[in-house]
């Protein structure tokens, strides 16, 4: 099964030095739409009983409580469906394929964890009993510090890898993407990570991958499904998302840091790609921890 056209990647806050993210939010809605990103993510909703679970060809309404581990590359979201409830407990964590590596992961005592993640592909979904003994955990990670976090996911990733009543979600898997194995979008995305702050021309990048601007322009565009101006406002904006979060700059700071020449523009490119301006994006996102 192919993903559809209206399924983005989503750039996601968390940077090659990070270990991992938590969100920790309650919120009134579930907007944000159909997307993928390399990262494993967990997500736990409680309150969330109505709520539309969309991951792969899975297409469920949730209950009360659940909590679900997406893996790499496979489209998923929430969506307002059939709610009662418009206060919700969300809590995501996204992290890194590699934070554990493959020769941690081929000790034995890591086995349960390598197998959860090899079926990841599918989506799991835990039992309710599972989830419900979680709950203070998941809000517990993002009020600690340091190693002792790291532990704390480690212990978690290792207990959910052996609850029981697990339950794949999806039929089909979310393969390597193309974006993952070509070796001139590679070069791209090193290259707009490591410039993002500044003007990147079309000429620049078609010069670099050694392909007219025309061609170029045709490539990003089939494996990312966006223009290359798009693209590169997703990156600028997943850096400016993070920066908003970790609250040290302004808006205005963190628009000219992202490589947005005018706040005005910053602003309207933001709402078009988070649904939500700046500011109300700062205040939504009040709970999360970034691991250095």
């Amino acid at each position: 099964m192919t993903i559809p056209k209206k399924v983005r990647r989503e750039i996601t806050p968390l940077t090659a030095v990070d270990s991992f993210l938590v969100f920790d939010r309650v919120k009134s809605e579930f907007d944000f739409p159909i997307h993928f990103h390399p990262e494993y993510e967990l997500n736990f909703i409680k309150n969330g009983k109505g709520v539309k679970r969309i991951v792969g060809d899975s297409v469920e309404e949730i209950d009360n409580i659940e909590l679900v581990l997406i893996g790499p590359n496979l489209h998923h979201g929430w969506l307002d469906n059939n709610i009662k409830n418009r206060s919700f407990h969300e809590i995501t964590v996204q992290f890194h394929e590699d934070l554990l590596d493959e020769k941690l992961l081929s000790k034995q005592i890591m086995k349960p964890i390598k197998d959860m993640f090899n079926r990841s592909v599918h989506g799991i979904l835990f039992s309710e009993k599972t989830s419900i003994s979680m709950y203070e955990r998941f809000t517990r990670i993002s009020k600690i510090d340091g190693m002792d976090y790291f532990l704390e996911f480690l212990s978690i990733l290792y207990d959910l890898s052996n609850s029981r009543n697990q339950r794949l979600l999806s039929t089909y898997t979310a393969g390597k993407e193309s974006f993952e194995n070509s070796d001139k979008i590679k070069t791209v995305y090193d290259f707009v990570h490591e410039n993002y702050s500044r003007k990147i021309t079309l000429e620049e990048i078609s010069n670099l991958v050694n392909m007219s601007e025309v061609s170029f322009n045709r490539f990003i565009k089939k494996r990312t499904g966006k223009t290359f101006v798009d693209y590169v406002n997703d990156v600028r904006i997943g850096y400016a998302t993070m920066k908003l979060i970790e609250k040290d700059l302004s808006i205005s700071e963190i628009a000219y840091e992202c490589g947005f020449n005018n706040i005005a523009n910053f602003n309207r490119v933001f709402k078009k790609l988070k649904k939500r301006t700046p500011s109300q994006y700062a205040q939504e996102f009040s709970g999360i921890k970034r691991i250095l």
